[in-house]
């Protein structure tokens, strides 16, 4: 999945795989390998090599992209984008008939469906819970409509890309 992230006045490309159960992360020309251990309330092991480091990840203001990032007792602003769903968000509006796909944006594993077939949503209103690397992310309708599809169930594995439902016009 690629990404940008942004803090101290700069803003950084970065692309995460998860293989083997470990991220791969590239970052401005940088690679790391890392092993993530979530130890609840918002905190992480972040295992780099021989290196252990100690971070809490807390959203600003219940943000989905802007986080307080706490690394070696210093507190960090981060805001984190997708460049696709820049793309897709810009011209959402445009999109008024016919199927609209949700799609998973990385690998992870469903969490909980919000919706079934026949369901009428609103624009950004939930649909499917996604957890993807130790993080849940609340898929959202891009439209207003009718649920035509919905393709996984709790505890389905999914894979980038992977079509997960559809929302189509409201009939």
């Amino acid at each position: 999945m690629k990404l940008k992230a942004s803090f101290e006045d700069n803003d950084y490309d970065l692309t995460i795989n998860e293989v083997d159960g470990k991220l791969c992360v590239h970052i401005e020309g940088r690679s790391y390998t890392l092993e993530v251990k979530d130890t609840g309330d918002s905190s992480y092991l972040i295992i780099n090599s021989n290196n252990i480091h100690d971070c809490r990840v807390e959203p600003i203001f219940k943000s989905k992209d802007r986080f307080d990032v706490t690394l070696k007792n210093r507190r960090y602003a981060v805001s984190i984008s997708d460049p696709r769903r820049l793309r897709t968000d810009e011209n959402s509006d445009r999109h008024h008939h016919g199927p609209t796909e949700i799609r998973a944006q990385m690998p992870g594993k469903v969490v909980r469906v919000l919706v079934e077939h026949g369901t009428k949503v609103e624009k950004n209103s939930g649909v499917l819970v996604v957890e993807a690397m130790k993080m849940q992310n609340e898929m959202k309708s891009p439209r207003a409509g009718v649920v035509m599809a919905v393709n996984v169930k709790a505890g389905d594995t999914v894979n980038a890309g992977e079509v997960l439902a559809t929302v189509g016009d409201a009939e």
